[in-house]
């Protein structure tokens, strides 16, 4: 049987897990370390495959890809879920798809968040770009101090309230909103529960964690952009879509916004002429939120179990147990 190891972009797959434990029951293990140019490529290369190891939601998964894979009997995901994989496609089908625990998701996409954060106020990122260029002040913001602004908060869940207690930790005033949010949890994470309205209208910065879904899709838009305090930043570490990005790019280029400060993006990878890569007040990072050598760990030695089992005829963690029928 053969298994394919997905997006392994870094090239750490192989050296974060004891592989050897499925070469040693005759597994044949091949790593794709770049993505797939095309739905077309995707299915040419993993045609002859019988377990996928998918990294996240990094390859999308719909039923026309999952169609176009005949030799496909196993799916072993890291992380919880992946809205971009059809598991009712893999269900009729009979592929069981098996996730991973968590890991330390919660604690590395925070932290990155409020690097964002961080890089943002004092213009990290181009002040970077100014040494490697043999410049050194030019053109740099004079920078922002965090004590004593106000940080709004889309989004107070497990993430979204580990950023909100680095805000109180650095003096940072914190406000709150999102569709279910109530005082009392606010109150939990040393927030204050405003409206949308206020909560745009008074934060130096935005930072958004919420799970991407029909109700958060485009949720900042242009309107919502345009009601931003004047030189604001906005972070998103949650995904790209929950911006409006053609929004978002004229926001940026006519200054209604001073700054992005990005991990996620509409399309990923970010395409190589794309026009954030060109703009100077952006911040961008390559998807990085919840990678990390010990989430890598986790997720892989979960993903070797998950194969293990299923080889065993006992298949453990099931995401889509109508497939086992």
């Amino acid at each position: 049987m053969k298994l394919a190891i997905l997006d392994d972009y870094q090239r750490l797959a192989l050296e974060s897990a004891d592989w050897e434990r499925l070469r040693r029951r005759g597994l044949e293990l091949a790593g794709f370390h770049e993505a797939f140019a095309s739905q077309e490529e995707a299915a040419a290369k993993l045609a002859s495959f019988d377990i996928l190891v998918l990294m996240r939601e990094r390859t999308p998964f719909p039923r026309a890809l999952i169609e176009r894979l005949p030799n496909l009997k196993f799916i072993a995901l890291t992380g919880l879920r992946s809205p971009s994989l059809d598991a009712k496609a893999c269900s009729e089908r009979r592929i069981p798809i098996s996730n991973t625990r968590p890991g330390r998701t919660s604690a590395v996409t925070a932290e990155l968040a409020f690097g964002l954060i961080l890089a943002a106020a004092r213009d990290f990122a181009r002040a970077e770009r100014n040494m490697r260029g043999g410049r050194w002040h030019e053109n740099l913001r004079g920078g922002t101090v965090l004590e004593g602004k106000r940080l709004g908060v889309l989004g107070l869940g497990k993430l979204g309230g580990r950023v909100a207690g680095y805000a109180r930790a650095f003096g940072m005033d914190v406000v709150a909103w999102s569709q279910n949010l109530t005082a009392a949890r606010a109150a939990e994470a040393a927030a204050a529960l405003v409206s949308k309205d206020e909560l745009l209208t008074s934060s130096d910065f935005v930072t958004i964690h919420l799970v991407l879904s029909d109700r958060t899709r485009g949720l900042v838009g242009a309107a919502e952009l345009a009601r931003m305090k004047p030189g604001a930043v906005l972070v998103n570490t949650s995904r790209g879509p929950i911006v409006d990005e053609a929004a978002m790019l004229e926001a940026l280029k006519d200054g209604r916004l001073a700054h992005a400060a990005l991990d996620v993006y509409d399309r990923e990878p970010l395409p190589a002429d794309h026009p954030l890569r060109t703009m100077e007040n952006v911040t961008l990072l390559p998807h990085l939120g919840y990678v990390s050598e010990d989430v890598y760990q986790s997720f892989y030695a979960d993903s070797i179990e998950n194969v293990e089992a299923w080889l065993d005829g006992n298949p453990i963690r099931v995401v889509n147990p109508e497939a086992l029928a």
